[in-house]
Order: C-alpha cells, then structure tokens, then sequence
C-alpha cells in the first residue's frame, strides 16, 4: 500500500468516523471487581488500517494525530455510555498530539459533557511513543486536565523515552507498568526486584500501579503476592465490544503453593471479626445510630443485593462528612451509598498473610490503617484490623528469625522440614535439590573463612535469583549444603542455569594463578597436599510425585535428597543426580537402579 493510499484510507476512515472501540477491564484483585476500562481503537476490520499500530503511524506521519485521538475519544465515550459501564473510562492520549498546532483545549471536557460522563469518571491515560523535550507545555496541558476534574495514568512506565521523569514532574494517579516487566516476571529476578521498586516509588508518590499484559497465571501468582492490585490482560479478559461487567468469573482460582510451603497451614480465620454489615440503601442515620450504639465499631462493610461488598463506611470519614454545615440534615434520609466509600480492600479467606500485609502496604499513606473486608468466594464474611495483621506478621518473623540460618539469613533446619512435611501433606509434584559446593573444605583452607563465607553468599544470592517466589522454596542446611524444592515446570533449565550463574560469580574469588590452572592445591582431609578443581557445584535431586507422597516421610525425603548429592559428587565437575520417586518402593528410603547422574560443563 503507497503512502498516497494509507492517507487516503485514513482521511476516508476520519470522515466516515470508521473505528471501532474495543473495551479491557482493570480489576482490582482484592476488591474482586472491575474498576474501569481502558478504551482500545480499531480501524474497518476490511481495511489496511485496521491495525492501531498502522493507524496511528499514519495520522502521526500526516500530523493527523490529535484529530484521529479525538475521533476515537468520541467513538469510546459513545459506546461507553450506550453500555452504561461501571467504573472508570481509561482514555489513551499521546503527549505529543497534545502539542500539536491542531489541538483545541476543552473538546475532550466538551465531548464529555455531551455523552453525560463526568470528568471524575475519566483517566487520561498518557502513551508515550516519541521523545518529549518541552516540559513546561506538557505540564501546562496535564495541569489543565486536573483542574477539569480528570485523574492522569502513565502507561507503559519504562518503555518510553523518559516515563520516569514524567512520573517525577506530573505525579499521575496512576502508573501502568510496561508489558515487557511482566512477561515471564515468575522467572526473573530482575523484574521482580524493578516492581518491587516502582511498588515502593508508588507508595511514596501515592499512585496506584496497574500491571498490564498478564497472560499468564503465574505471573498473577507473582504480582499478587506482591502486592499488585490492580491488574489487566488476556489472562483476565481480551479487549472486546461487549465487555463483562462482572469480575467474578474472570478470576482464576491461584494456587498459591508458596505461602504453604514457607508458612503455617491455615487461612485468615485468626484475623475475622464477625462484624454485621448494612445494605447500600440502609439510611445514613441507621448507620449513624449503629456506631454511637458501639464505642469499638470502627468500620462497617455495605453489602450490594447478593451479599458482595460494594463499600465500606468508616467511623472517622462518616464523622468528617457530617461536620459540614447542615449535613446531617441533609444526608440523614439518604442511602449509606452516598457516603461510603467504594476503593476499599477486600481480602479471600484462602489468602495468605503475606499477601494481605504487601495488599495493606501497597495503600495510601492516610488509608494504610483502615479495616479490610474479608470475603470467602466473593461474599461478605467479616472485617480485619492492621494492627492484628502486624502482631500475627510480628510473631511469624520471631520465628523464621529464631531458625534461620545466620550467614545467609535463609531458612534453617526446622523450617526446611516443615517445608518437606507440608509438600508430602499436599502431594504436590515437586523437585527437591539438594546442593553442594565441590572443593569447598580445601578452598577455606587457603582462602580463608572470611572468602568462604563470601562464596556462600554468593550461592545464597544465586539460588535466590533463580527460585520462583509463588511456588519454590530455598533453605540453608549449614556449612556449604543448601536445600531447593521447585516446581515440576522447567527445572532442569533453572539448575542449569543456577550452575552457570554460580560457575561465572566464582571467577571473582579465585587469585589469577589458581583462575589460570584451572585448579589449586591445598591439603586434604589427611594432611597430604593434592591438587583440587575450582569450586563446583553437585545437586542431589529427588523427583517428587503424588503417587509417592503417601510412603515417605521428611526424613525419608531429605535422606533421599542427600543420597543423591552423594552420587553427584562422585562425578568430577558440576553434575546433578536425579532419583525418581516412582521407581522407590514403599517405606524404602534407598534409590531404584533408575537413578541418573547428569554431568554438566557451564560454559
């Protein structure tokens, strides 16, 4: 298609007003609900354009730019309306059709007016394509958007050209992390630890991150424990026409295999307080009432027709409300729903309270202390206290502090068996690896302990880097033996590569003779000096199925795993030895003739 063509299609495609506006939830994954849309243009489905890639690179090369966004600004408010959707409309707007000689300030607010949607209802969502160098218009554009009563979202925060100094200068109600992050975030580090960062940035700047682009359960799994609550995706929902209204049957039901694995069996129950609740048309002075009769009731949940909550009203921001002038007087007949308010935290019963504590810390600085909403399948089960969450988190941490090891500051021996004993209890498939440092006597003995501890830092770092926190586990036996259980997908990939990380941070503790031979000499556990290859790792691997959990015990199962260390290390070099479950025989702890032993050379 020439040039001359995309330009005519695309001028047919303006006057016509050819798009076609696809709709994405954001949903809030502690409320379980949708709290907005982000609005998606398409062109004809029969024509070049249909793409918003090949459409918007046309309008931008024909300076069209502004006048395409507007047309898919009314196309969106349009649908939007006819639909009657809940929440917020997300409206994408690029920085620099803002700047272009054809934009007219006020359509937007007009537009609005026209289709009967508030401006406190809409997001300007801004996508940043190109380099932005003036500033000073750009926040003189936004500023105007605020002060119409429009929230800001940054989108994509890391692909653009200088997101982070637009988060800096403009501080958005929103900040949309960029597809790239999330991809595969249950096996990066690296992006967990970027999150984590723009988390903590978020809670300081009090913006709300929404992780976009999430295709796959496990990289839910991640951000839900986290601390990422507002979410959108494939996984959740594909853009459509027609798009749910309710989030329920979008949630996937997350196996949530960590938390079982690292703390106490058991649910939220400890933190239920079987508070009543009130209908959203109960009258404000019922509600008023309820609290002058209770002295200890700080919070009350507002429930929708099925029972879900749609709200909570609490004590203080009820108070704040009704010392206006003639307010009481004024709202007392009216429904609670007026007053409550609807961005609250509702937890599931099944969560865990790891995830409820980054939920609660990923809030507001002035909301931080409010009570949360706890929910079994979406219906309304009681409230909770921050201060019981804390206690409860407080004693969790005396107790992993109490039995961690204090190098590595990973979990010891006690927590390691309750680890195997919760595995064997859930019969889950599991790969247990128990891991080894080749050479690693004779290296102390002429390194020092001081390097020695260096080195097992190093391999407490890498066994970190390459576990995957929604579902594995890593422990710290003692001296130089450390303990993983992963999960069954692509284990041999991350042990592989767990070698390779361990063979080329090594390099740095190694003086340049002993890095050039290869090896080092230093005396052996009789006192004879002998000549030892540099550090190596053996992994002992016990392949764990259901069917075999019923005939084992922890003992059984960590005495396996280090059978197979055992055998590893009987080949030179990294190796790893793996012994199936299914080839043992009941209550037998000795491995079958099927055990393997795989010997590796990290490159």
């Amino acid at each position: 298609m020439t040039t001359t063509e995309q330009l005519s299609a695309l001028s047919s495609i303006l006057a016509q007003g050819a798009l076609h506006s696809l709709f994405q939830p954001i949903i809030s994954l502690s409320a379980r609900r949708i709290v907005g849309y982000e609005a998606l243009s398409r062109g004809p489905s029969n024509s070049p354009l249909h793409s918003p890639i090949a459409l918007f690179a046309v309008a931008r090369q024909a300076e069209r730019l502004s006048e395409l966004e507007m047309a898919c600004r009314r196309s969106a408010c349009r649908r939007f309306n006819e639909q009657q959707l809940p929440g917020k409309l997300f409206l994408n707007v690029s920085p620099e059709s803002l700047l272009e000689a054809a934009h007219q300030p006020g359509r937007t607010l007009q537009l609005l007016q026209d289709f009967g949607i508030p401006p406190s209802q809409v997001v300007i969502e801004l996508t940043e394509q190109t380099p932005i160098d003036d500033f000073q218009l750009l926040q003189k554009a936004l500023h105007h958007y605020r002060a119409m009563g429009f929230s800001i979202a940054l989108d994509d925060l890391g692909a653009g050209y200088s997101s982070l100094r637009l988060w800096s200068e403009l501080r958005p109600d929103y900040v949309k992390i960029d597809r790239h992050f999330i991809d595969g975030i249950h096996q990066d580090a690296l992006k967990r630890e970027f999150v984590g960062s723009i988390l903590q940035i978020a809670r300081a700047s009090r913006a709300q991150v929404i992780a976009e682009g999430i295709e796959l359960p496990e990289e839910l799994e991640v951000l839900t424990e986290m601390g990422v609550d507002l979410v959108q995706g494939y996984l959740l929902c594909r853009p459509q026409e027609q798009p749910p209204r309710d989030a329920h049957p979008m949630m996937p039901k997350l196996d949530n295999p960590a938390a079982s694995l690292t703390e106490e069996a058991g649910d939220l129950s400890a933190l239920l307080n079987e508070q009543p609740a009130v209908a959203r048309d109960t009258p404000t002075a019922t509600v008023l009432e309820a609290f002058r009769r209770q002295a200890n009731l700080n919070s009350l949940a507002v429930l929708d027709e099925l029972d879900q909550p749609c709200g909570i009203v609490h004590r203080h921001s009820l108070s704040d409300a009704l010392l206006k002038p003639f307010a009481t007087d004024l709202f007392a007949r009216k429904p609670i729903s007026r007053l409550m308010n609807d961005d609250f935290l509702a937890v599931e019963l099944s969560q865990s309270l790891q995830q409820v504590s980054r939920l609660i810390t990923s809030r507001a600085r002035q909301r931080i202390e409010e009570d949360f909403i706890i929910t079994l399948n979406g219906s309304y089960l009681g409230l909770g206290r921050v201060i019981d969450v804390l206690k409860l988190i407080t004693e969790l941490k005396i107790q992993q502090a109490r039995y961690a090891n204090p190098l590595t500051l990973l979990p010891g021996n006690v927590p390691i068996q309750q680890c195997l004993t919760r595995l064997l209890q859930q019969q889950r498939e599991s790969v247990i690896c128990y891991v080894d440092i080749d050479s690693f006597k004779p290296f102390n003995d002429i390194y020092g302990y001081g390097r020695g501890d260096e080195v097992l830092l190093c391999l407490a770092q890498c066994l970190n880097d390459r576990i995957d926190p929604s579902r594995d586990f890593v422990g710290h036996i003692g001296g130089d033996d450390f303990l993983l259980v992963l999960g069954p997908q692509d284990w041999r990939k991350r042990l592989n590569q767990l070698l390779e990380d361990f063979h080329s941070q090594c390099r740095r503790f190694y003086r340049s003779e002993h890095l050039e031979a290869g090896c080092f000499i230093a005396p052996n556990r009789q006192g004879v000096r002998q000549e030892f290859a540099l550090l190596s790792l053996s992994i002992g691997v016990v392949h764990l199925y259901p069917q075999a959990c019923e005939h084992l015990d922890a003992s059984q199962l960590a005495e396996l795993a280090s059978q197979a260390k055992h055998h590893a290390k009987n080949v030179p070099g990294h190796s790893i030895h793996v012994i199936d479950s299914l080839a043992l025989k009941p209550r037998d702890s000795h491995p079958a003739p099927s055990a393997r032993t795989l010997p590796t050379a990290p490159a």
